[in-house]
């Protein structure tokens, strides 16, 4: 019950965010958006134990790096998106250090390709447009590839529900940072703020309760 109150506190304050966006005050904005990721903090910690594991820790740091990265992007780009960097290091490395088979590297080895040419794509059409910005953002796609890379490898390691919830939102995620990236640098389309938001608000959810079914579900269920 308590996790049901508190995701729906999540949803709707992200909602709530999407809607007043633009069309509220700046410091109302603000304790929106700032009030998001810590809904899913509390639903983590209610959840498992925050230092029972190494894995864990690494999911927390996670969303305590995402909720300053929520706070400071409002501010600053480059620090903002520094955050969200170490924030998919954290969960990536949750993930590659998940007990079990690295299916990646073996059967699904194939997904890597398709993560290297939607990577490059991506870097290809933006290029022109980034300007000092290339390497950064260079390395922030690698980044988050690698994160999606890591909820695949998942794959026999976990539950089918746990490994499909974390792979959803991972792939919302990758699709929120990537509208981020052309709406900051090519393309400022309509609409932008919803689909950034609405998908990273999926994303971080997805993840998070994905994560907690890992423990809370047979591994063959």
């Amino acid at each position: 019950m308590k996790t049901k109150v508190l995701s729906f506190l999540y949803f709707l304050t992200g909602i709530l965010f999407i809607v007043l966006e633009d069309h509220s005050s700046s410091l109302t904005e603000h304790i929106l958006k700032a009030l998001i990721i810590p809904w899913l903090i509390i639903i983590f910690i209610i959840n498992l134990k925050p230092f029972a594991n190494c894995l864990n820790i690494l999911m927390l740091a996670g969303l305590l790096f995402s909720w300053a990265g929520d706070i400071i992007l409002q501010f600053s780009f480059v620090p903002g998106l520094l955050c969200f960097l170490i924030a998919h290091v954290m969960y990536l490395v949750a993930f590659f250090l998940t007990p079990g088979k690295n299916v990646i590297f073996t059967s699904q080895f194939y997904l890597l390709i398709i993560l290297l040419l939607y990577g490059a794509g991506l870097i290809y059409y933006l290029y022109g447009d980034l300007g000092d910005m290339r390497l950064p953002v260079l390395i922030y796609a690698i980044v988050i590839l690698t994160m999606l890379a890591g909820a695949i490898n998942r794959m026999e390691k976990v539950n089918r529900i746990s490994y499909w919830l974390v792979l959803t939102g991972a792939i919302l995620f990758v699709l929120s940072d990537s509208a981020i990236a052309v709406h900051k640098f090519s393309w400022d389309f309509n609409y932008s703020g919803v689909a950034i938001m609405s998908t990273y608000i999926a994303a971080q959810y997805l993840i998070t309760t994905g994560f907690i079914k890992q423990y809370s579900l047979n591994t063959n269920s």
